[in-house]
């Protein structure tokens, strides 16, 4: 095959090159150019190069390869993939944010293309007598437990934990600006607090093992600082504080930023070297067991002035987890809120063993949480904030039918920015400028447009979830059960969730 591709392309040059002496004109001196650079890098590929065996076999064109890998999810997305085979996100939920974002038209056509027989189908029963989605309460609620003084009022809808250098700063400008004007919250992500953070938006300040914006490097390692860490939590920007243990891509593993996203500006915020992968530790430096966790947490409610704490971490080890629970009911000292994450979860780059392998899925492990603090009668004291992959209103319901109180979502805000899950939020080439720091594609995202966008997109999520709360006949987001919600099982019949999740209460 190499000594065919090599004679084609002498063959036409040695064509192209008689056409010119006869001809001489703009397209054949074109067409002879052309033809020398590619047999030029025929013969480089055939006869020079040594790394690329498959070059060696089939020169030039094997290069079609890398253009086509480069492109593969592109391609898949436009040329492949149906409505609901997509993934991490399908079609058919990129659509309805797409829709809801712009407030265009999000009705479907022609039924579901759902199999309702399907194993693992999900749905939630309706009452013959509805009620009135606009008389629907609920959709905000109080963070914050007999130990904080200073409360927020908040949706139920949050934008999840995204940092500035995961993402851009017209990203995250837009993602601040449309939770100011939609009045919910964002999470600043464990990268600190960017100027792009204060555009009046409401913040969730998470601190992670990293203690970016709040803490300092000694002796090459990263530790809590109570002033630095002050001067970030008492800003009136910040309403609740989120100490992060892990994350649903990499549970265990600690926050990675790519080299080529830790620019000069990023490295700046977070104090590290720019230019330099920045692999946040697995754990913390500040404490290392439960005892010094919850004196910790206390410190941290102090330096905010009362301002609620929360946790965040992927469900692991459930015997540990209860251990921990524990210990908050034993010292009578506690966190104001947990964020479960779900081992689905994750916009962020990540080590695919770590993405694929590592972590409870999130339903299973918000159950356990939400049984566990009941168990330790710490239910009404501390609120379950649930993320990992919802997206329309019935993701949303379904959460809280199981124990969430609120809601945490991250890559569906970055769709209603018109993230179109290219996947190169690791390589810093995100073609809408959504998770990159190259100025140009940064360029390209207009925040007085998105801004607008991802406040819509949670209106209009707000607006679905109360109509479908409204569907059961139920008059509050609040009354929302396991018991509502249905699942089809690999024999064919259907449970409820109650008893897929709960059984045991329903037991006792």
């Amino acid at each position: 095959m190499r000594d065919t591709i090599l004679t084609v392309f002498f063959i036409a040059t040695i064509g192209f090159g008689i056409l010119t002496y006869f001809f001489l004109n703009g397209t054949t001196v074109s067409f002879l150019t052309i033809s020398l650079v590619s047999s030029g890098v025929a013969f480089y590929d055939a006869f020079i190069q040594k790394k690329h065996s498959l070059l060696r076999a089939f020169p030039v064109v094997a290069r079609l390869r890398w253009v086509f890998e480069e492109e593969r999810e592109k391609i898949q997305q436009y040329f492949i993939e149906d409505d609901l085979n997509g993934t991490p996100i399908n079609r058919e939920k990129r659509s309805l944010v797409y829709q809801r974002a712009k407030e265009q038209i999000e009705t479907v056509p022609f039924g579901t293309q759902h199999n309702v027989y399907a194993k693992g189908y999900e749905f939630v029963k309706h009452s013959l007598f509805p009620t009135d989605h606009h008389h629907i309460k609920g959709d905000r609620l109080l963070f914050g437990s007999d130990k904080c003084t200073q409360k927020y009022n908040s949706s139920i809808i949050n934008i999840s934990a995204m940092s500035f250098g995961s993402l851009s700063k017209n990203a995250i400008k837009a993602l601040n600006q449309g939770a100011k004007m939609g009045g919910f919250a964002h999470n600043t992500g464990e990268g600190g607090i960017s100027p792009y953070h204060l555009q009046g938006g409401d913040l969730i300040f998470q601190v992670g093992t990293g203690y970016f914006g709040a803490g300092k490097t000694e002796k090459g390692k990263r530790i809590f600082d109570d002033e630095i860490f002050k001067e970030n939590a008492v800003r009136p920007e910040v309403k609740m504080i989120e100490i992060k243990f892990s994350q649903g891509a990499k549970p265990g593993h600690g926050g990675i930023l790519p080299a080529k996203k830790n620019t000069e500006e990023i490295a700046g915020i977070r104090a590290v070297e720019p230019f330099t992968r920045v692999d946040s530790p697995p754990s913390h430096s500040a404490f290392s067991n439960f005892k010094e966790m919850i004196v910790f947490i206390q410190k941290v409610r102090e330096l905010s002035d009362g301002k609620p704490i929360g946790i965040k971490f992927c469900v692991g080890n459930n015997e540990e987890i209860e251990e921990m629970i524990k210990a908050f009911a034993e010292a009578d000292n506690y966190p104001d809120f947990i964020s479960v994450d779900g081992g689905e979860g994750g916009t962020g780059s990540a080590p695919l063993e770590f993405s694929n392998y590592v972590g409870t899925p999130l339903l299973e492990g918000l159950a356990f949480v939400n049984k566990t603090l009941v168990k330790y009668n710490l239910r009404d004291q501390i609120k379950i904030m649930a993320s990992g992959k919802a997206i329309d209103a019935f993701d949303i319901i379904k959460l809280l039918a199981i124990g969430a109180d609120a809601i945490g979502m991250a890559r569906s805000f970055m769709l209603s920015l018109g993230c179109i899950q290219a996947r190169e939020c690791n390589l810093d080439t995100c073609p809408v400028g959504v998770a990159t720091q190259d100025e140009d594609l940064v360029e390209a995202l207009v925040v007085g447009d998105k801004n607008i966008r991802v406040k819509n997109y949670h209106n209009k999520s707000i607006t679905a979830v109360k109509e479908l709360i409204s569907a059961t006949g139920k008059s509050s987001i609040e009354e929302i059960s396991a018991k509502d919600i249905f699942r089809r099982n690999k024999a064919g019949d259907i449970a409820s969730l109650e008893t897929i999740y709960y059984a045991e209460t329903i037991l006792n």
